[in-house]
């Protein structure tokens, strides 16, 4: 991406030589001889930083014009930095300024090399802290969203799930049915909760039943109850889970696994609200919402003939899609956090650990988190303290030392983005280095 820098000079041959110097080197330059100019090219255009002159008046001297443009600008971008360049007899109140938050100043003649290098640094650091400012701003509308919400334990920190339990939220206020599909050990028992307790029916029944594990002639009498002596060995009346859940919600969990005789009687229930107990002919009524959940792929088995087409409409009014472990990492840090608050942990170890495929998902995490609290009650824990079920790839890049990084900020003359990129990291986990090493920036 091309940044774009505004220059502010009445010097014509100042805005030549700084204009030659930045295309040069790949950035977009726009130029303004005045103030007003500076101010309407900022309100309009995506300024990323802007470098003026302290006067902009003949044979004024004083640097207030220059004062007064830095202030407006700063009204209208607060985060834009802001190089000032000015003569020694403007010095103290450049230094005022910069103290006011203007990003940096040079001297006239200016040193083309530091200019550029100052000019790296501050783009990158301007990008960083939009980034920061975003976080922060999506920071405060997660906890706006979340505030009032029963969350039912669920530990994230990654956009993923972010949206997944927003959409839970919104789902949790009508009563319409909702299929939660992911892979095992992912939390689609938790989305359940979370749909079930933000609901209207918060207070009403919530029947949990693993339908793939109910014995093919037990499925009728565990759904929809059977009276004494409908089959060898009953001798009292049962109630069936649908009967259980009337009022309330049923969560049909591993409905993927569920035989096609049982497809076949779930979806009468479904479509009429209306079954009959084993051994009965009264037909009985119920108003149930159902909440399924699967790690099938429900319209492969369609395909295959092992689930029918009309029971997955019934069930998928919407679709809540939890995804693996391993497809948002940000989350892996929170989990061990909650499961081993007050662990250290080395950068290699996050990094690793980031990385590691979680073939069991959360609950293969949760596991080894409780044998290391076992096994290693105290200490930094490292990567094999976990015991993980499968090797860490191989691929992932060693953790630069503070010798490597500091040679590579003198080679690359301080810019971050080279650095970074040499290291195979994002430009703020080398600042979050920087600072943990005490490396000047």
């Amino acid at each position: 991406m091309t940044h774009k820098i505004l220059i502010v000079d009445d010097n014509q041959a100042v805005l030549d030589a700084l204009s030659l110097l930045l295309e040069i080197h790949d950035f977009s330059v726009v130029t303004a001889t005045n103030p007003f100019d500076a101010l309407q090219i900022v309100r309009y255009q995506r300024i990323e930083l802007v470098i003026q002159d302290m006067n902009f008046t003949s044979d004024t001297t004083s640097g207030e014009e220059g004062k007064a443009l830095f202030y407006e600008l700063r009204e209208i971008n607060p985060h834009s930095p802001i190089i000032l360049i000015t003569a020694w007899t403007e010095l103290a109140t450049a230094i005022e300024l910069v103290k006011a938050g203007a990003a940096d100043y040079l001297p006239k003649p200016w040193d083309d090399a530091k200019l550029l290098v100052c000019i790296g640094n501050l783009i990158e650091l301007g990008s960083a802290k939009k980034i920061v400012a975003t976080h922060n701003r999506h920071q405060q509308e997660r906890e706006g969203t979340f505030k009032n919400a029963d969350l039912a334990g669920l530990i994230f920190k990654s956009t993923a799930m972010e949206r997944l339990v927003t959409m839970a939220l919104q789902v949790a206020k009508s009563d319409i049915s909702a299929l939660i599909t992911g892979p095992n050990g992912s939390g689609k028992e938790c989305i359940a909760h979370i749909i079930q307790k933000n609901s209207p029916l918060v207070s009403q029944p919530f029947i949990k039943v693993n339908a793939g594990a109910l014995p093919q002639e037990l499925i009728e009498a565990e759904l929809f109850g059977a009276e004494a002596g409908a089959y060898t060995g009953i001798t009292k009346q049962r109630i069936g889970r649908f009967e259980a859940a009337d009022g309330g919600t049923l969560f049909l969990d591993e409905i993927g696994n569920l035989p096609l005789s049982g497809q076949i009687k779930l979806l009468r229930v479904l479509q009429t609200g209306e079954f009959e107990r084993l051994g009965s002919t009264q037909t009985r009524k119920v108003n149930v919402r159902v909440i399924s959940a699967t790690n099938e792929n429900l319209l492969q088995a369609i395909e295959q003939g092992r689930f029918r087409e009309d029971l997955y409409y019934r069930l998928n009014v919407i679709e809540l899609n939890v995804p693996a472990l391993c497809e948002r990492q940000d989350d892996v840090l929170a989990l061990i956090s909650h499961f081993l608050p007050h662990r250290e942990l080395t950068i290699n170890t996050e990094q690793a650990l980031q990385h590691y495929k979680w073939p069991g998902n959360v609950r293969e995490l949760e596991n080894a988190c409780k044998r290391v609290a076992v096994l290693k009650p105290t200490g930094a824990l490292t990567v094999d303290d976990f015991a993980l079920s499968s090797p860490v790839s191989s691929q992932q890049k060693a953790e630069p030392t503070k010798q490597e990084i500091e040679h590579a900020m003198r080679t690359h003359q301080g810019v971050i983005a080279k650095v970074a990129r040499e290291f195979g990291l994002s430009r703020q986990a080398l600042y979050r280095r920087l600072q943990k090493m005490g490396i000047d920036y």
